[in-house]
């Protein structure tokens, strides 16, 4: 197998993707920590935490290898940015999940339901895009940029 220096641009682009989905839920994870009461559920989110924050380390070794970078934007972000992000995210999980469920459905009335809401979470998932595009909290035309985000909100999520 050829050996490269860089990652492939869709490499890097699924590694963005995985990135920002485990540095959301960190954060998530380590707000709601403090409101849990069951000693064995709180258990379970400090390992989860411990887990992600392991494989968040693990993969930010990669953004070295991402084809271009220009890891050098120390630019500070803002909560609004991990609120816009976990909407994001959300709503694109939305879209996933109502498109499998549609694949499984066999009751017509259940279908065009579900058609009808999948079509209303693409809407919502794309002005929260648009949204943070505008923002500049979504670079998505400039992939260095972009890369930067991924490693500054890994490493807030960390540092919590």
């Amino acid at each position: 197998m050829e050996r490269h220096d860089t990652l492939a641009w869709h490499e890097a682009i699924e590694l963005h993707e995985l990135v920002a989905f485990k540095s959301i839920g960190v954060m998530k994870m380590k707000m709601a920590l403090p409101n849990i009461t069951d000693q064995t559920l709180k258990g379970l989110y400090e390992r989860s935490i411990q887990e992600n924050q392991s494989d968040l380390q693990e993969l930010m070794e990669f953004y070295r290898h991402v084809p271009s970078p220009d890891g050098r934007n120390e630019e500070e972000r803002v909560y609004d940015t991990f609120f816009e992000g976990d909407l994001l995210a959300f709503t694109k999980t939305g879209v996933r999940n109502y498109a499998i469920a549609i694949t499984e459905t066999a009751t017509p009335a259940l279908k065009e339901v579900l058609t009808k809401q999948l079509n209303q979470c693409i809407k919502l998932h794309d002005m929260v895009y648009r949204y943070m595009y505008k923002q500049g909290h979504y670079p998505s035309y400039n992939l260095n940029k972009l890369f930067s985000n991924d490693l500054q909100l890994a490493q807030k999520a960390l540092s919590m």
